[in-house]
């Protein structure tokens, strides 16, 4: 299936690492034919995430490829179809996620979070992930070969078109009608699923539950709105930022612990033991892979309850555990990722909760030209912005 001229791109590709100046944002770009099993979209909309400057903010590395065109919170429309797509079809609004294989054991039993293929199919550049080329496609140049890597999470959403893996498509036809709509919602995908599905899905929290969220960025606050949304008896909201605390209480938090200094972490894990009577939290998670608030997450953690690792760590960090208390105590470590869902199924059912007010993103979302993506990067790491989205 060819594309035609109008499909013409602008993207903000990464030539190099973020901070020594290698995100440049680029016009004409030409996209190569669509496969089967892809669709063109029209982007609207795209979150940045913490994973798009991670994997685009070193110089070499697992994951690490350039050029490429990052971005895996996105949103759209479908404008073409690959011959065996039936995920959606052409006009039809859409949300975009994480891509699975979809056979391997864990895919099947319901768990594509946890694809055995998932670093390989979102994270690794494959040479069928060449997508964009930079330039014009010359009369006679008929065998050329596209030089941008795409389809990052199977959907490299800072652009505004871009071609998308079927597994990453999320239909919202029927549920989205506005284009508005889908600029609040792009985050849905990764960030916010990640949080609230940590615990909705993944710990299952009930209303008897006790919740402490260590740290508060996109990822920690959906916790926060997670656990609101399941009933928990107390939500305790762990963060250095005031702003971000008060932003907590705000959606859902009944209890917040400011870090006050990372040379006394301990005092964090005696503050939620003495607002838990002396238990701990039975649903602990952090956000912020810092491997001394790891440890902590699991002191503050009560018997037999659950340690959700969903913040990235860095490679070589290691957790000592120590052994003979953690058995006796019957807690348990588990990692998260993307909140372990099935994005078909929990985007549209957050949606639903975004239209009725149960998950109010628009507390956390700020807008920003895709021209001014520095902006947006810098508002975000300096905490002015929760969760910054671009705007095609």
């Amino acid at each position: 299936m060819e594309l035609t001229q109008s499909t013409t791109a602008r993207a903000l590709v990464s030539y190099g690492p973020y901070n020594k100046g290698g995100w440049r944002l680029k016009d004409n770009l030409t996209l190569r034919p669509l496969r089967d099993n892809e669709l063109l979209v029209e982007v609207v909309a795209s979150g940045i995430c913490q994973t798009d400057l991670h994997f685009a903010g070193m110089d070499d590395g697992f994951g690490v490829h350039y050029p490429r065109v990052m971005g895996h919170e996105g949103s759209g429309y479908v404008r073409q179809v690959g011959q065996k797509v039936t995920a959606a079809k052409v006009n039809d609004p859409i949300l975009m996620s994480f891509s699975s294989c979809k056979s391997c054991e864990c895919c099947r039993k319901g768990h594509p979070a946890h694809c055995h293929d998932f670093d390989p199919i979102n994270f690794v550049a494959a040479p069928e992930n060449l997508v964009f080329k930079d330039g014009e496609k010359g009369p006679t140049d008929t065998d050329y070969q596209p030089d941008i890597f795409g389809q990052f999470f199977g959907q490299s959403s800072f652009a505004n078109w871009s071609i998308v893996r079927e597994e990453s498509i999320v239909n919202v036809k029927g549920l989205v009608e506005k284009k508005e709509d889908l600029h609040l919602m792009a985050p849905l995908g990764c960030g916010i699923q990640t949080g609230a599905g940590a615990v909705i899905n993944a710990a299952q929290a009930h209303p008897e539950d006790r919740v402490a969220v260590i740290g508060l960025g996109g990822v920690g606050l959906s916790a926060v709105m997670g656990a609101r949304i399941a009933g928990c008896t107390q939500v305790i909201a762990i963060a250095r930022n005031e702003v971000r605390l008060k932003l907590a209480l705000e959606l859902g938090a009944t209890h917040v612990v400011r870090i006050d200094s990372a040379k006394d972490l301990r005092a964090v894990t005696e503050a939620v033991r003495e607002v838990t009577a002396g238990l701990g939290a039975n649903i602990t998670l952090d956000t912020t892979g810092v491997p001394a608030l790891i440890a902590e997450a699991v002191r503050m953690t009560a018997f037999k309850g659950t340690i959700l690792q969903l913040g990235t760590a860095p490679a070589i960090s290691t957790l000592e555990i120590p052994i003979h208390e953690f058995m006796v105590s019957g807690k348990r470590f588990q990692g998260v990722v993307e909140g372990d869902v099935n994005s078909q199924e929990f985007v549209p059912t957050m949606v639903e909760w975004v239209k009725s007010g149960l998950l109010p993103v628009q507390k956390m979302v700020g807008f920003y030209q895709a021209s001014d993506f520095d902006d947006a990067i810098q508002d975000m790491h300096s905490g002015k912005t929760v969760k910054p989205v671009i705007l095609w």
